[in-house]
């Protein structure tokens, strides 16, 4: 096995032999300790790690195989039980390249690499799921940028203050509207449980549950629209088209998760689990902020109803989006704290459909009556928390557990 050269690459590294399986490992440098990875490739024939660019693209020999060879990293190399598996890669030639990481993702993003994973109920839980999570399948999903954290009260504040300024939006004490395409309510304002106020020319945060805190009462149109003004504001191009809410995916703008992107990336790469880490398959509040309940032998909180951290100052009983520990690929608050908005149209049935296993898959062809919302939240038990639960409501809901996070291609 070839040792990479440091001086080529500027990445240091580490051979191993491990359980009669070739696995090289690479240390990543970055600027914050907590991303600090180690990287190997393991599969069913020997890999052999021959070369790491700067941008984070892996190659690797191998047997001629058609075989699935996976990703694994570890941020210490202290045991064998702090690897995890990081993405699943298809390797049908000798030689592989496959982007496994980005040392330099854009600010607040982190990089989910391309790759398969197994969507939907986890089958070896005894296929406890409702129905619209079965069956379970495969999906590749190409490489993306996901927030790592869901959209805050800032930076709502932010951007819509840019769009007022921009002519794009009409506010009044009760609500926020487009004024682009077909005006829809974006932002609920006249709410108790919006933290979003207006004053006549500028929009403010309350106090409580306010600045740091997810952005709630949020509509999927007003979820669309901040994806636009956000990346018109940035000089980007925008997604989507506010006259019919469709979306052009080959812009380089913000937009929302397809629900096949959220669910891989809340997997923070591991398969089989049932919440996004994978060192356990029950949930506490020391995880995630939702209503524990002893109604499910998998929540073992010591703590039972709301948060006891969070339940005090009146709904929403949300906490600060960088409260909680991120998962794998580094995501905060994908089990709990507030629903997240995603693109697809929801279809009880779509998981039996041919469209779900595509590449890339986004979701039944619409228009159809209510958009996926994924992810648990302060308000509802352990079960809505799981990687493969499937909540939808309609587009043009507000309510004080729904919030989002964005999304960007590379």
């Amino acid at each position: 096995m070839k040792k990479l050269s440091a001086l080529r690459t500027g990445l240091a590294s580490v051979v191993r032999y491990l359980q009669l399986v070739a696995l090289a490992s690479v240390l990543v440098p970055c600027s914050r300790a907590d991303e600090t990875r180690f990287f190997r490739i393991a599969g069913p024939v020997p890999t052999t790690i021959t070369d790491v660019t700067a941008d984070g693209n892996v190659t690797w020999t191998n047997e001629a195989t058609n075989a699935t060879f996976t990703a694994q990293t570890a941020t210490t190399l202290a045991g064998e039980s702090n690897w995890v598996d990081w993405v699943q890669v298809l390797a049908s030639n000798a030689v592989t390249v496959h982007r496994i990481f980005d040392p330099n993702p854009p600010s607040g993003m982190a990089f989910i690499p391309a790759g398969s994973f197994a969507m939907g109920a986890t089958t070896n839980m005894g296929h406890e799921s409702y129905s619209d999570e079965v069956p379970q399948h495969s999906v590749y999903v190409s490489a993306f940028y996901m927030d790592r954290y869901e959209v805050t009260n800032d930076k709502m504040v932010e951007v819509m203050q840019w769009a007022y300024q921009q002519g794009k939006i009409s506010v009044t004490s009760a609500t926020v509207r487009n004024l682009e395409g077909n005006q829809r309510e974006l932002l609920d304002l006249d709410s108790s449980d919006c933290r979003i106020t207006w004053n006549g020319s500028q929009f403010q945060m309350k106090a409580a549950k306010g600045a740091g805190y997810p952005c709630v009462t949020v509509t999927w149109y007003g979820a669309v629209a901040f994806c636009n003004y956000h990346s018109q504001r940035e000089g980007r191009t925008a997604c989507y088209n506010l006259s019919d809410w469709s979306c052009n995916w080959l812009a380089n703008g913000y937009r929302l998760p397809t629900e096949a992107e959220w669910e891989k990336a809340a997997r923070g790469g591991s398969s089989g689990h049932r919440f996004p880490w994978s060192d356990t398959d029950n949930i506490t509040h020391s995880r995630a902020n939702y209503y524990s309940s002893s109604s499910y032998a998998y929540d073992t909180s010591p703590t039972r109803g709301y948060h006891t951290n969070f339940n005090t100052g009146g709904v929403p009983y949300t906490n600060p989006v960088d409260f909680f520990s991120a998962n794998g690929y580094g995501l905060h608050d994908m089990a709990g704290n507030v629903f997240e908005w995603c693109w697809d149209w929801y279809d009880g049935s779509w998981y039996s459909n041919a469209g779900a296993t595509q590449n890339n898959t986004r979701g039944p062809t619409g228009p159809l009556s209510r958009r996926v919302l994924r992810g648990g939240d302060w308000f509802i038990d352990a079960d809505y928390a799981r990687c493969a639960n499937r909540v939808s409501f309609y587009p043009g809901d507000d309510v004080l557990d729904f919030g989002f996070r964005c999304v960007r291609g590379l």
